[in-house]
Order: C-alpha cells, then sequence, then structure tokens
C-alpha cells in the first residue's frame, strides 16, 4: 500500500457517556493535575535547594517526578481542552509525538523504579559500603541510561506505527492517542506490530519487575535478620514508601497492556489509564513525603527562607 498518510487528524472520542458531567469531570481532573504537578514540582525544587537531600535516593526520585510530570502533562491538558473547547481533535503529528511521550517518559519511569529498587538494597543490604557503591558518577550513569534507554527503546515503535497509512476511519475510541485504538485505525495488517509491542511491553515490565522483586527479597530477608525491632522497623520504613509506589504503578500497567493492544473493553482501558495518568501520579509524591521525616524537614526549612 502507499505510505502517503491520508488521514491529516484524529478525533479523540474520550467520554461520551458523561453527557453532563462534563463541568464536574473537568473540574475534578483539574484538582488532580494541579495537585499532582505542585507535589512532584516541591519533590525537584526542594531535592535542588537542600544539600541535606543530595543522596542517591532522592537524586532519583527527582528524576522519577520529572517523568511523572513530562507524562501527565503529555496527556492531561489536551483532555480539559477537549472537555472545555468541546473539540475533540488532534492532528496526525501532535498524535504521534503524544503516543511517543507518554510511552517513553513511562519507560523512563520504569527503569527509574527499578534503579530505586538497587538503591534501597544497597543501603539496607551493604549499609557501610552504600557511600562507596552509590557514587555520583554511578547515579548519573543510571539517571542517564533511564532518559535515553527509554527513549530509545520506545523510538523504534513509534517509527513503524508512524510509517502505517491511515485512510480510512479516524475516530480513536480513547482520551488519548494510545498504541492500540491507533493500530485499529491504520489501514494494514498490524499482527506483527502488536505482537512485537506485547513482547517489548512484557520484557521491559517483567524484567523491571524481576529486578525490583530480587532486589525487595533480599531486602526482606536483610531486614528479618535485623536482631531489634527498632532497627527492623526503621529499615522497613526506609523503603515502604518506594514498595507502595511499585505496586501500584506495576499492578495498573500489567493490567492495561500485557495482552494483545488492540483486544479488551475500550471504556475499561480507559477507566484504568485515567486512574494511571491523573489519581496514581496526584497520590506518588504523598506517599513519598508524608511519612519521610527528611524530606518535610527540608521543606519546612525551605518554606521559613522563602517567607
Amino acid at each position: 500500500m502507499d505510505n502517503d498518510t491520508s488521514v491529516k487528524e484524529f478525533i479523540l472520542l474520550g467520554f461520551p457517556e458523561l453527557h453532563g458531567l462534563k463541568m464536574p469531570f473537568f473540574t475534578i481532573l483539574l484538582l488532580m493535575y494541579l495537585l499532582s504537578l505542585t507535589g512532584h514540582s516541591m519533590i525537584i525544587i526542594v531535592v535542588l535547594r537542600e544539600p541535606m537531600l543530595h543522596t542517591p535516593m532522592y537524586f532519583f526520585l527527582s528524576n522519577f517526578s520529572m517523568a511523572e510530570i513530562c507524562s501527565t502533562t503529555a496527556e492531561i491538558p489536551k483532555i480539559l481542552h477537549n472537555l472545555l473547547s468541546g473539540k475533540n481533535t488532534i492532528c496526525f503529528a501532535c498524535c504521534m509525538a503524544q503516543g511517543f511521550i507518554v510511552f517513553s517518559t513511562t519507560a523512563v519511569e520504569l527503569i527509574t523504579l527499578t534503579v530505586m529498587s538497587f538503591d534501597r538494597y544497597v543501603a539496607i543490604y551493604k549499609p557501610l559500603f552504600y557511600t562507596t557503591i552509590m557514587t555520583n558518577e554511578l547515579c548519573l550513569r543510571l539517571a542517564l541510561l533511564a532518559w535515553i534507554g527509554g527513549f530509545i527503546i520506545i523510538f523504534s515503535q513509534s517509527a513503524v506505527i508512524w510509517s502505517y497509512p491511515y485512510c480510512g476511519p479516524n475516530v480513536i475510541d480513547h482520551f488519548f492517542c494510545d498504541v492500540g485504538p491507533v493500530l485499529k485505525l491504520a489501514c494494514a495488517d498490524t499482527t506483527l506490530m502488536e505482537l512485537i509491542g506485547l513482547l517489548y511491553g512484557a520484557a521491559i515490565m517483567w524484567g523491571s519487575f524481576g529486578f525490583s522483586l530480587i532486589s525487595y527479597a533480599c531486602i526482606i530477608a536483610t531486614i528479618i535478620r535485623i536482631p531489634s525491632a527498632t532497627g527492623r522497623s526503621k529499615a522497613f520504613l526506609t523503603c515502604a514508601s518506594h514498595l507502595t509506589v511499585v505496586s501500584l504503578f506495576y499492578l495498573i500497567l500489567m493490567i492495561m497492556y500485557l495482552r494483545p493492544s488492540t483486544h479488551g473493553d475500550t471504556r475499561v482501558n480507559k477507566v484504568i489509564t485515567l486512574v494511571h495518568v491523573s489519581f496514581i501520579p496526584m497520590l506518588n509524591p504523598f506517599i513519598y513525603t508524608i511519612r519521610n521525616k527528611d524530606f518535610k524537614a527540608a521543606a519546612w526549612k525551605m518554606l521559613r527562607r522563602m517567607f
């Protein structure tokens, strides 16, 4: 088939079931986005400004927050604009760029969570050698691995999806340019691409999840061997927030993407994806900071200096 793209723009179907509830939905979604943006921005600013937080754990946390901001900003403002204006179109290049950014930053988050699991493993399993192992140079290399690796992994798939001909229907049954609904509109056989995407997703998610699982198995085994109850409690609290975020993040992603991308109930997919891009990013900053005494102390110190 001719690779020339006849479709110049797509229509994002969004949530047609809402009908008269668009404004309440818009308000709730805007509030969650602003809370997410504020929480993650505060983490980045406090970590940058406070020397007491210049440690590997907070360095990786600020990278994770940056990826979360990029991912949600690629999706939520467009949803809010569509709800407010009633215009649900998105240009072809914008659609492809949105999908690439969303999936690339998600890959960055997966790799970063894995690196953070390794960091917690070293901190608890080999505390005496922690500063020797987790040097500034290693942390920088691991962060670059997450960002460069995440974008390279997704680029090859995005390039193939971009090259498909789109010459028929242009209605995407989703609120953003997810790979499954977009592939449904391609005027070509996408079976091989779906299989490759499924294998990519399984390799990245299960590889990342497996490494994190091994790290936490070693961490739990080490915590159990700590003789004092106070020591066990302190060691567990250092990784409890990260374990909570990892569990939520992987659970939702596996439900969403570990199956052929054009299959499944689109309404269920949209609800799960909405939770992933709005509620979880809003929740993550609170999970990481609400019981973190060091971060709260640093944040109050910075705020006192400012005001």
